[in-house]
Parts: C-alpha cells; structure tokens; sequence
C-alpha cells in the first residue's frame, strides 16, 4: 500500500511543475484557458485526495479489526509471545 500511495501522491509532488504548466506565460495567453485548465487542475487534485484518504481509511479500518481480533486472541494466550510480537506490529501500522 505504501507504495500505491507513494505513485498516488505524484501529482502533489509535481504541484509546482503543474502550476508552471497550468498557468499560461504572456504569450500564451490568448491561446491557453487558464480558468478551464485551473478547474481541472484543481478538480485532479481533488480526486487524487479524496481517493487517498479513502484508501487510507480503509487501511485503517481494517488494521484496526486485525488489532482487535489479536487483541481477543491475546487475552486468551497471554503466554504467546509471537501472538503479543504480531499484535504490536499491527498497532504501529495502524
């Protein structure tokens, strides 16, 4: 996943080239419509947060029930030290 969030924050990243893209110079001004070609940046921006907060979200999520099913297991065998190993990595992901 982190990975998948590593390309998904590309456009965010690149935000000034985009904006040096976006925003036509002087001689391009007649030519290029920065209200339309702003809105879509904009609109790409938008889509690309939402999408990941989203996939963040759901990360969580189901971490979060991962944790709470070790956390029953644990209570059960307390004596299991790679239940309690396995437990703590799924809380420092969540």
């Amino acid at each position: 996943i982190q990975e998948f969030l590593r390309v998904m924050r590309t456009i965010d990243d690149r935000i000034v080239h985009e904006l040096n893209t976006t925003i036509p110079t002087a001689s391009f001004v007649g030519k290029i419509d920065a209200s339309q070609t702003c809105k879509e940046l904009y609109q790409s921006l938008m889509d690309a947060h939402t999408s990941r907060e989203r996939i963040i979200k759901n990360c969580i999520s189901q971490t979060s029930s991962v944790v709470k099913t070790l956390r029953e297991e644990r209570e059960k065998a307390q004596d299991d030290l790679a239940l309690l190993k396995q437990l703590r990595k799924e809380q420092t992901k969540v």
